[in-house]
Formats: C-alpha cells, sequence, structure tokens
C-alpha cells in the first residue's frame, strides 16, 4: 500500500507540474500585444520639414549634393565640432563682424533733386577694362548723363582688352532692371535713335578724376555743336571727392542697387554660394595671383628665371602700360605686389583660421598653376573655386567669357563670411565698397609691407612659424578687418594727378555720402542676396 501511494503521488505532481508549466505559457503568451500594421499609402513620403513645423537642425545640409557635380565631396564636420569647447570663443572671433556702429545705407535724394528733364542729346560710352573697372566706369557715366543732362544709351562693354571678352552689356547685366532703376535720374535707351546713326559726333576722353565745373562747362558746351558725345574710355573719368551728395547718392543707386547682373549669372552665383555654404562659413579669398598682374606690377618672388621673363616679355609688349623696368624686389619691400599662395598659406594660419576652413578662391588661372598653390592647398585642403563647385555643362554658358566668370567670383565674394584680397586691385575695391554698404561685412586687408618682413624671417630661418609670428600677424591686423571710417582723401604732399591717384576710390568705401547712423526709418537699405546684383 505504501509503495502504490507513492506512485499516485507523484503522478498527481507530474500533473500540477504540467499544469502550472501550461499555465504560465498561456499568461505569457496572452500578455504580448499584437497591434493592427495600417497598410501605408501608395507611395509613402515622409513629411518636409515644412509640413512637422520641426526646426532644422544645426547639421542638417540645406542643399541635395546628388544635384551637385560628382567632384564635390560630402562636407566635413564643421570647425566648431573638431576644436573642442575650449576653442568655441575664438573661434566664433574669427568671423565675427566689425561693428557698424548703426551705418547703414542713405541713398535717397535730397529735396532738391528734380526728375530728369526731356533731351535729345546723347552719350556714348565706351568702357574699358575688367568687370569691376567697368562696373564703376558705368555708374560715373551714370552721374555724367545727370549733370550734362543727357540721354544715357547703354554702354558699350570693352571688348579689347587683356581678356578678350565679347559679352555685351544684356550678357553681364539685367538691362531692363538698369534702365528703370534710374528711370527718376537719368534716361537710358537701349541704342541710338537711327535718325542720329550717321550724324556727327564728338568723340572726347574725359579728363580723369573731373569735377562739377569740368562736365558743367568744357563737357556741357559740345553740345552747341554736337548732338552725341561719345565718352571713348569710362573709368575714373569723375572725381571720388567734393561732389553735391546727389551726384553722390546716385553714383550709390546706380551701382548698388540699378547695376545688377543678368538673371543666368545672379542665379548661378546663388547657387555656388549655396554649395560653399555646405561648408560652414567660408572665406572668399580673392588670390590675386595671376598672369597678368604679376605682369603689370613687375612682380616675381618665389617664380623661375624662366616664368620672370615671360612676365617681362608681356610687359614690354603690352604698349598701354607705361612702366617697363620694375625692380621686383624693391616693390615687394613696398607692398606692392599680389601674396603668393604660399604667404596666404602663412597669413591664415597666423590669424588662427583652422586647417578645416572653406576657402572660396576667387580669381581666374593662379600663374604656375597647381604646383604654385599646392603648399596653400597643404595647409587649407577645402579650396575651392567655381569649376570645382560647378560641373562642366553649368558653366558652360560663361566659359570664354572673363566678365561673366569674374561677376560669378563677385557674388561669392561679396555674400562670403569674410573676405580676404591679396591685392588692392579693381576687384578687390569694389567687393570691399560693396560689403561696408551692405553692413560692413568682415573684410581683412592684408598689410603686405608689414608681412614681407615677417614672411622673408620665416624663410630665412630666423623666424619660426608659432604664437610670436600669430601674435605679430593678429596685432597688425586688428584695425584692418572693414569697420566704418571715412574715406580717405589724398596723401599729404602729392600734387597733380598723383593727388587724385592716392585718394581712395569711391567705389571702395562710400562714407559719408551714402552711409548715414542712426537715422532709423528714413535710411534706405537692402541686405538681401539680390542687392549683390
Amino acid at each position: 500500500m505504501t509503495q502504490k501511494r507513492k506512485v499516485m503521488t507523484v503522478a498527481v505532481m507530474r500533473k500540477l507540474l504540467s499544469c502550472a508549466i501550461c499555465t504560465i505559457g498561456l499568461l505569457a503568451l496572452f500578455s504580448v500585444h499584437v497591434p493592427r500594421v495600417p497598410k501605408l499609402p501608395d507611395p509613402y513620403k515622409l513629411p518636409t520639414p515644412h509640413e512637422t513645423n520641426f526646426p532644422k537642425l544645426e547639421a542638417e545640409q540645406e542643399l541635395v549634393f546628388e544635384n551637385a557635380p560628382p567632384n564635390i565631396a560630402k562636407p566635413p564636420l564643421s570647425s566648431k565640432k573638431l576644436i573642442g569647447a575650449s576653442g568655441l570663443l575664438d573661434y566664433d572671433k574669427l568671423w565675427k563682424k566689425p561693428p557698424n556702429r548703426d551705418f547703414l545705407p542713405c541713398v535717397e535724394p535730397t529735396k532738391l533733386y528734380t526728375p530728369p528733364s526731356e533731351s535729345n542729346r546723347y552719350l556714348l560710352v565706351h568702357t574699358n577694362g575688367g568687370l569691376n573697372q567697368m562696373r564703376a566706369g558705368i555708374c560715373d557715366m551714370v552721374a555724367v548723363a545727370r549733370i550734362i543732362n543727357a540721354t544715357l544709351v547703354i554702354p558699350e562693354l570693352d571688348k579689347r582688352s587683356f581678356w578678350q571678352d565679347s559679352s555685351n552689356f544684356a550678357d553681364v547685366f539685367d538691362q531692363d532692371h538698369f534702365i528703370k532703376a534710374l528711370a527718376n535720374d537719368i534716361k537710358v535707351v537701349r541704342n541710338l535713335p537711327k535718325e542720329l546713326l550717321t550724324a556727327p559726333r564728338a568723340v572726347k576722353h574725359f579728363r580723369s578724376w573731373s569735377g562739377l565745373d569740368y562736365y558743367q562747362n568744357d563737357i556741357a558746351s559740345m553740345w552747341n555743336n554736337f548732338q552725341v558725345i561719345r565718352a571713348a574710355k569710362s573709368d575714373s573719368r569723375l572725381a571720388n571727392n567734393n561732389l553735391p551728395p546727389d551726384i553722390q547718392k546716385l553714383r550709390c543707386r546706380a551701382c548698388y542697387e540699378a547695376l545688377r547682373f543678368s538673371p543666368r549669372i545672379e542665379a548661378m552665383g546663388k547657387l555656388l554660394v549655396e554649395r560653399m555654404r555646405n561648408y560652414g562659413r567660408y572665406i572668399a579669398l580673392h588670390l590675386r595671383y595671376e598672369k597678368d598682374m604679376l605682369a603689370f606690377s613687375g612682380c616675381s618672388h618665389g617664380l623661375s628665371r624662366e616664368e620672370t621673363d615671360e612676365l617681362t616679355m608681356i610687359r614690354q609688349n603690352t604698349t598701354h602700360w607705361k612702366v617697363k623696368d620694375i625692380n621686383a624686389t624693391e616693390q615687394r619691400s613696398k607692398g606692392f605686389c599680389p601674396l603668393t599662395p604660399k604667404e596666404v598659406g602663412l597669413f591664415l594660419s597666423g590669424l588662427g583660421f583652422p586647417s578645416d576652413t572653406p576657402i572660396y578662391v576667387a580669381a581666374g588661372e593662379i600663374y604656375g598653376g597647381e604646383s604654385r598653390i599646392a603648399e596653400l592647398r597643404s595647409r587649407y585642403p577645402i579650396l575651392m573655386n567655381k569649376e570645382k563647385l560647378a560641373s562642366i555643362e553649368e558653366l558652360e554658358p560663361f566659359m570664354n567669357h572673363a566678365s561673366q566668370m569674374a561677376a560669378l567670383d563677385y557674388i561669392v565674394s561679396v555674400e562670403s563670411d569674410v573676405f580676404i584680397p591679396t591685392y588692392s586691385g579693381n576687384m578687390a575695391r569694389a567687393v570691399e565698397g560693396h560689403r561696408r554698404y551692405l553692413g560692413h561685412r568682415k573684410t581683412i586687408l592684408p598689410d603686405r609691407k608689414a608681412l614681407v618682413r615677417w614672411f622673408d624671417k620665416v624663410e630665412q630661418g630666423s623666424l619660426k612659424e608659432g604664437k610670436n609670428l600669430s601674435y605679430r600677424i593678429i596685432e597688425i591686423h586688428r584695425r584692418r578687418q572693414g569697420s566704418p571710417r571715412k574715406r580717405k582723401g589724398p596723401i599729404s604732399g602729392t600734387k597733380g594727378m598723383d593727388r587724385f591717384r592716392s585718394e581712395e576710390a569711391f567705389y571702395e568705401n562710400p562714407l559719408p555720402e551714402c552711409l548715414c547712423q542712426g537715422q532709423g526709418t528714413s535710411l534706405h537699405m537692402n541686405t538681401s542676396s539680390s542687392s549683390i546684383q
């Protein structure tokens, strides 16, 4: 009996254990909730940021790089993330624009300004030089047309200069906007009336840097004998200073509001800016190290004997370049030479810009090619230009047109976070002035005369790169970053034409005539990207 009772007890225990296991399994099974899977619309589309109203993340890129040419790599992490929190303040300071002291554009006419009167006299203009030389000349001729009460015929662009560009006005600028924008100042027509095509005309080289009296007396008196006056050149024909406020304001309206680039150039320029923005805040470097500039300035530091001879030959064979024999060493010591790509690398490093700083090179073909720019690229590998940012197909409409290609560089330079020109040429002056007009955006002007002394010491081994050199570079340029100041007058002691040549150009710094301080709503300002056109 005892044995039988034991067997029954074991059997019962087994059944109870089995029931317990089954119960636990069932409880686990029923505790899992399996939701009903909804059917997704076909095709399913994720909501856009606009639809969700979520703010964009800082790292989110605004451009889809599939639309960029294949040679564009994915942008790296910004320097802000790479250098760590300890360096954030210094890094941000590098990009911070100088205080504008509440200076804003004030280019509206005064109460004494009157609408243009009807005129059957016509001013023809043949511009000369590169893009920015022509831009300044066109704006000056707008003012001259107002002074002598003439109808301005759309200017003819230079097709015979070093660049041999066949572009017409409408290829580079928005012709319709130019005419409409100046309607309250002067009358502008596309062509000379047919009845005047064969009429006698005066061809005149207007005197350089001339004031109001010259145009009101000497030039306006020519209307007695001619109905058409042709200005053979347009550059530097109007004085920088001592002109009526309304004439100066008109020059600014012409330059910064009326003279926009053509829609095609504007669109391409904005696209280049957007693609640079993918790399973060960027420097636009006007690297004026091109064959024509080196030949003109007579600078040969770091060049081979063969390259120096080639540049000398170009200078001697260019008839309108008056100075043929130039001492290159003396030129450089006086600060008259553009910085070399190697010197630019030293300069940027000395200022404190980290090696991952995006740099847009606004320039034509660098003399010496990639080998000449290699040392700069080794320091700053994110070295871009329009040819790298855009595909061959995108740039094809602008190729072989130097003025149109320069216009693209102009747009990217004006819109940059920092602009640095390596030489004080027409492009550098024009961009600097435009950036001043748009709120004194940061523009660092290298003190070439001071810099070459330190760079020579580095080259000779008597000074090493590091804190010592960096301190000197930063101190030299502390007050050369585009803050508001009045336009500089002539250098003391200069006379005649040298006096005018020594003045700061009007379009380099339109203060005080076109920038006013603290006048609130009475000021006229347009700081959108379209204002760079």
